[in-house]
């Protein structure tokens, strides 16, 4: 009976060991991360989402304000809202992208929201909009240090799948590689701005004849 348990013992040493050496206990560690690190993605853009009705309302009261540029902002909102952002997300590549390309929409909207309301000084005067507005700046400032964080996680699990001998270990026990943000449009991105005037310099005066 002594012997018995002794064996187990034994064999139970062996493979926690085993299992150490193979960065089975790497991937636990590495996996949560990753699941913490979207949780934090996830409610910075719900905080986001909960903000963007009563901005549009404030925005509504305007008079005259560009009726598409908010009807862009509720229907990107809908769009992002539509797709259930699940912990599995990140387990399914092309869920992730649709998701990814809905909250960028979303993000475009608004970048142009705000940039439309410089024009309206009453809105500019308004310090109802004026606190959301900063509440959405630093709801923004937020989504990009958790979209960060989540980043440097997945690339380090990504890393530890792909590499030897762990990559082993990931086939046995089912860790997949995972999807990282992405910019949608590279080329755009690095591309130098285009400058262009509307109206072409005026003509020099000519020199007063003396």
């Amino acid at each position: 009976m002594a012997f018995r348990r002794i064996t187990v013992w034994i064999a139970g040493l062996l493979a926690a060991v085993t299992l150490s050496g193979c960065g089975y206990n790497d991937f636990q560690r590495l996996d949560e991360e990753v699941k913490s690190g979207w949780s934090e993605v996830l409610n910075q853009y719900q905080r986001r989402s909960d903000l963007i009705p009563n901005i549009v309302a404030t925005v509504k009261g305007e008079a005259n304000f560009e009726q598409e540029t908010l009807t862009r902002v509720v229907e990107a909102r809908a769009k992002a809202t539509s797709i259930q952002a699940t912990p599995e997300l990140i387990n399914d590549p092309q869920a992730f992208q649709r998701f990814q390309s809905a909250q960028g929409e979303l993000s475009g909207a608004l970048s142009r929201l705000l940039m439309v309301t410089e024009n309206y000084p009453n809105l500019k005067a308004n310090q109802g909009f004026q606190d959301l507005r900063v509440q959405l700046e630093g709801t923004e400032n937020r989504i990009t240090v958790a979209r960060n964080r989540y980043i440097k996680a997945v690339q380090e699990y990504n890393v530890k799948v792909r590499s030897v001998p762990t990559n082993l270990t990931a086939m046995v026990f089912g860790y997949d590689v995972k999807p990282g943000f992405t910019v949608s449009n590279e080329a755009a991105i690095s591309a130098p701005p285009a400058v262009n005037f509307d109206k072409a310099p005026a003509a020099p005066a000519p020199a007063a004849s003396k």
